[in-house]
């Protein structure tokens, strides 16, 4: 049942139908498989319904639609402008800049499509212009991207979080530190590059037009204190922190800034929902996915045959990374966690691992795998965005990826750079 489940879906997928379609035909073979016919379907309409049912998914719209405003009003453009203030006349500061931009703009999106084109849109013109190589230049702004699934509130953690059980507030702060590790990095291999290529500086900018900057931008980095300061505060669930998010962003951008009427909200809006149709469509079929797989044993039947339940924590954490990482090369990210995260929970509870360091490394991964050729969703994001052909895109993206890599490693040795925050918090 297994070969034939999944060469149907390659056949599909092949074909070019949308990922939602090959999901909901790979359930429907499989149940019809298991059942013999489709007398008891009303089982398969409640798993389906089951997957989307859980609370914590009303964080994910919620983050989209607060992402989208700023992105169409002034509070992405200000963040922006505050970290080139202070670092952009350094050599390579204006790569720096792109992967600080990256990090921050994650902190109130959580969303790796939306970093590309928010970041994305306005410095990539201005990095050309600055004398980068565009493929440097396409690589830095999809791999930094990455860091925007790990830095709060990542829609692949809330996403892991519902499938796994997990505390999403939990995994929330494990994301900071491997998300700020690999700002680092990114940070210093752009200065090696500018200063290997001789790439320009920009012009300093005054102590005054930084306070300028800073100032403009002290209403945006309220995203960031609603978001992780309202939740470890106590006064927020990620839920909540979403709901404030929205109601900030609508306050900045409809009253204080005034950059957006309220047609354009209304337009955001449709936007967010057709953007959270697509989400919850794949939430729901993964999730009846998963059952008929696990229903039919396929999971321990893959596990067994590749010794998995006969390893230790470190050997299960790079399967885990490497069925994660490869999964995401050809898939979209949240279909992987869907899928792969019932099959690996038996064997995470079994050798005792603690489920906030597998959701950090599992969305480490998916991040990376959606960063990595042949076919990483931000990678078509950016052919999208800003129309340059594949080869170009992916061009400069093999050191990045080896540093993202380093960090998987370091964390499956190092696991205090993710639970260091977590334990000081909850702990």
């Amino acid at each position: 049942m297994a070969i034939t489940i999944f060469l149907v879906m390659i056949v599909l997928l092949m074909l070019g139908f949308p990922m939602m379609i090959p999901l909901i035909v790979g359930a429907f073979v499989g149940f019809h498989t298991l059942f013999g016919g489709f007398s008891q379907l009303e089982t398969m309409v409640q798993q389906i319904l089951g997957g989307i049912r859980p609370a914590s998914l009303i964080a994910v719209p919620m983050f989209i639609f607060a992402a989208d405003i700023m992105t169409r009003g002034q509070s992405a453009g200000r963040l922006i402008d505050m970290v080139m203030a202070f670092v952009g006349h350094v050599k390579g500061g204006l790569a720096v800049s792109t992967a600080a931009a990256c990090t921050m703009f994650g902190a109130v999106s959580g969303s790796t499509q939306a970093t590309v084109v928010a970041v994305g849109t306005p410095l990539r013109p201005r990095m050309l212009k600055a004398g980068y190589n565009d493929s440097f230049v396409l690589a830095l702004i999809v791999n930094s991207s990455d860091i925007a699934f790990l830095i709060p509130p990542s829609i692949g953690m809330i996403i892991y979080g519902v499938v796994s059980n997990t505390s999403i507030a939990e995994l929330f702060i494990a994301g900071i530190g491997p998300g700020l590790l690999i700002l680092v990095l990114f940070s210093a291999y752009s200065v090696v590059y500018a200063v290997r290529n001789n790439v320009p500086t920009e012009p300093k900018a005054s102590w005054s037009q930084r306070l300028t900057a800073v100032r403009q931008a002290l209403w945006p980095l309220g995203f960031p204190a609603i978001i992780i300061g309202g939740i470890y505060g106590g006064i927020f669930s990620p839920t909540e922190a979403a709901a404030a998010c929205v109601l900030y962003a609508l306050i900045l951008e409809l009253v204080i800034f005034r950059s957006l009427t309220i047609p354009q909200i209304y337009a955001t809006a449709k936007s967010t929902g057709l953007i959270t149709a697509v989400v919850f469509i794949l939430v729901g079929v993964g999730a009846a996915f998963s059952w008929v797989i696990s229903f039919a044993q396929i999971p321990q039947h893959i596990l067994q045959g590749i010794g998995v339940a006969d390893m230790g924590p470190i050997g299960v954490l790079f399967v885990i990374s490497v069925a994660f990482f490869i999964g995401c090369m050809f898939v979209d990210p949240i279909v992987v966690i869907l899928v792969l995260v019932p099959i690996f929970a038996p064997v995470v509870k079994n050798v005792g691992l603690d489920p906030v360091l597998v959701g950090t490394i599992i969305t480490l991964q998916v991040a990376i795998g959606s960063a990595t050729p042949p076919f990483g969703c931000d990678i078509f994001t950016a052919i999208a965005v800003f129309k340059r052909p594949y080869i170009e895109v992916i061009k400069g993206t093999p050191p990045f990826i080896v540093m993202l890599l380093g960090v998987s490693v370091a964390l499956i040795f190092f696991p205090q750079i993710a639970l260091f925050l977590r334990d000081l918090a909850f702990r």
